[in-house]
């Protein structure tokens, strides 16, 4: 007969701890939102991208020049989120939304505080509304939400 075999056992987390600097382009666009302004950039032949970033996605060459933008704009496309989770910006019925702020060629994505989806339709005009200037802590979350322009 077989002696019964040992098992040994340990604990063992498995982690990936790192810090990363969100460098001159991200960092101002943080920076930006946390004093309740939108930026973007300047990518190849002009176009402004919103949110900015350190290379044109059309063409993969350098940007430069950071450009004001919004804080209106127009929602190019959405989705309704009737049941929100825990990790959601807002914890009522909201639509994620590409929003295409006044200034910017490219739209950028983000909550929209509109009620209902009877109250959203891809053209509207939207506007941002900000966390209070005491709360703002330069992360994406110091914009609340975008709400409907006749809304503020």
């Amino acid at each position: 007969m077989a002696e019964p075999t040992q098992v040994f056992t340990s604990p063992h987390v498995l982690e990936y701890p790192y810090s990363r600097s969100t460098g001159p382009v991200i960092g101002s666009f943080l920076t930006a939102l946390r004093d309740g302004v939108l930026i973007g950039i300047r990518g190849t032949g002009g176009i402004v991208i919103v949110p900015p970033t350190e290379y044109d996605p059309y063409t993969s060459e350098e940007t430069s020049g950071i450009v004001e933008v919004g804080p209106g704009g127009v929602v190019t496309s959405w989705a309704w989120v009737a049941d929100p989770l825990p990790q959601h910006p807002l914890q009522h019925p909201f639509a994620w939304a590409l929003v295409q702020l006044d200034g910017a060629d490219t739209a950028m994505l983000h909550a929209l505080d509109a009620g209902s989806p009877e109250a959203v339709s891809t053209g509207m005009r939207v506007t941002a509304s900000w966390k209070p200037a005491e709360e703002r802590v330069g992360n994406i979350f110091d914009l609340r939400a975008f709400v409907p322009e006749e809304a503020k």
